[in-house]
Parts: C-alpha cells; structure tokens; sequence
C-alpha cells in the first residue's frame, strides 16, 4: 500500500473512532449511576456493559494485536457486569483505551497494513483489524446513543450547529 492511502486510511479511521467518543460522553451525561448499569431488557446490554465491551475489544484489536501487549481479555466478564465502576470511571477507561489505540494506528507503516494477525480466532489484516474496531466502535455507539434518547425522550443535537441538508456538488 502506498504512503499516501495508508495515511489517509489511517487519519479516516482515527477520525471515526474519536468523534463517536464525546456522542458517548454526552450520553453518560445524560445518565444516572443507576441507568449506566440498566438493561432494557434480559438479552440486552447495559451502557456500562457496553464500554466495557469496547475497552476489551479495542485493547484485544488494536493494544494487544497490533501494539504488542498480551491479551488477557476476559470478554465474558464485560457483560456479565453489573457494577463496579462509576460514570467517571468507566469513561476514562473509554478515553484512555481509545486514545491509546489512536496512538498505536496512527504509528502503522504501510508495509505492516496487509500483515496477518490472528485476533479472537479470526486471521485479520491490519487493515481488517483497523476497520473492524472503528466499525465496532460506531455500531456499539449508535446503540448506546438509541438507549439514551429512548430513556431520556430527547434529542441529545450532536449535530446542531451543522446544516445536514446541504446537497453534494459533482
């Protein structure tokens, strides 16, 4: 892969990842202690489990694959969780999990993108492995933003100062 579309890969993905990270803020914000470990239901998650669930896989993808450290992830434990760490707390494990993965992606060469990983089973590229979390990333966000607004019945105006109507040139 070439120098310039590895960059650009690389700053497109550390660009998704991070702009969903404050949507998640907000989100807790808007949350009490006891509604960061609500379930909606028995086979749903709770916004608590579900960091949790992105601090082990981002550490399990991205910390541990790719930046050399051992995988001692224990995936079931993220959901089985009912507790055990505060809104403060389970956001600056957010934060300083996804900010240690930026770090990391944004060190890869072009050379290593098509490298094999073996990561949960699955043989990844690194590019695969790159574009998985930032993927797992939004879709865990966009659940927990729709478990906030259905609890809360409020637009949480992520994107108020922006005009979304705006049509595409060609």
């Amino acid at each position: 892969m070439n120098q310039s579309l590895s960059d650009d890969l690389i700053a497109q993905v550390v660009f998704r990842i991070e702009e969903n990270t404050p949507k998640i803020k907000k989100c807790m914000d808007e949350m009490s202690e006891e509604e960061i470990w609500r379930r909606p239901n028995p086979s749903c998650n709770s916004i608590g489990n579900m960091v949790l669930h992105l601090c082990g896989n981002i550490t399990q993808y991205i910390i541990s694959s790719l930046g050399g450290v051992e995988d001692i992830r224990q995936r079931d434990l993220e959901f089985s969780a009912q507790g055990g760490f505060n809104k403060i707390e389970l956001f600056s494990k957010l934060e300083s999990t996804v900010t240690r993965a930026t770090e990391i992606i944004s060190t890869i060469h072009p050379e290593e993108m098509l490298t094999k990983h073996s990561v949960q089973g699955f043989d990844l590229s690194t590019i695969g492995i790159i574009v998985h979390v930032a993927e797992h990333y939004s879709y865990h966000t966009g659940q927990i933003v729709y478990w906030t607004k259905l609890l809360k019945g409020k637009d949480l105006a992520f994107y108020a100062n922006t005009d979304l109507n705006k049509q595409n040139r060609l």
